[in-house]
Parts: C-alpha cells; structure tokens; sequence
C-alpha cells in the first residue's frame, strides 16, 4: 500500500522529506561540530549519562550527532544513522535532563520525534537511499 502512495504522491511530500531532512540535522549538526572539536582536540572530557564512561560517551555523541546527521542530510544509510541520533536524542531527554523542567528537554525531543518520523518515512527520493 505504501509503495502505492508512493508512487501516486506528489513531488512536494518528497521536497518536504529532503527539507525537514537536511534543515533538521544541519541544525543538529552544530550541536554536533563542538564535541567533535574537543576530540580532534584530544579532550575526551564529556558526561556520563549510561555508565559506558566519559570517552565512549563523547564518541558516541559525536558519531550520532555529527556524522550520522551528515549522513542523513545527505540520505544516506538513513534508517541506521536516524537509529543512533534517536537513540542520543533519548538518553538527552529522558537521562541527561530528566529531572529538569520540560523546557531543557524540549529539543532533544524535538529531534527524536523527527527522528522516528523519518525512520517511517523513509528520506524520499531526493536522497541517495532512494529505491
């Protein structure tokens, strides 16, 4: 059936894809680009919000929210880089910030919930994942 809606849908739900898409997670990608500064800068000093320790933290952080988001922008290996940056994007919200108030979790739900919308979506056909 989705395939059906695909193939029948109108060019703007693809341009709205490749929009929320690359917009998103350039947006993210400077949440990103700061903490990939600190490792090339050999700063490996970061939270520990699941116990994997503060180095593994930071590579993870900077291998969803940096080059995960460059690979979703650019639609490739979409639904695998969207797994990791939903996956950062929950420990922010309900770990990093669960005892804050709604506000200082808001955005890292904001990128979540585009994060699963996208995974069901799929990036549209102005990407390289396209079929």
């Amino acid at each position: 059936m989705l395939k059906k809606i695909r193939s029948t849908a109108p060019i703007s739900l693809d341009l709205g894809l490749l929009v929320l898409r690359f917009f998103s997670f350039a947006f993210l990608l400077t949440h990103g680009w700061p903490k990939f500064q600190k490792v090339v800068v050999g700063d490996f000093s970061f939270g520990d919000p699941v116990g994997l320790g503060e180095s593994n933290s930071l590579g993870l952080a900077v291998f969803s929210e940096f080059f995960c988001s460059i690979l979703i922008m650019i639609g490739f290996f979409t639904r695998p880089a969207l797994i990791f940056n939903a996956i950062t994007m929950g420990v922010a919200a309900f770990v990093v910030h669960s005892g804050q108030p709604f506000k200082q979790k808001e955005l890292a739900l904001v990128y979540f919930v585009i994060c699963v919308a996208l995974y069901f979506t799929g990036p549209g056909k102005y990407s390289l994942d396209k079929k």
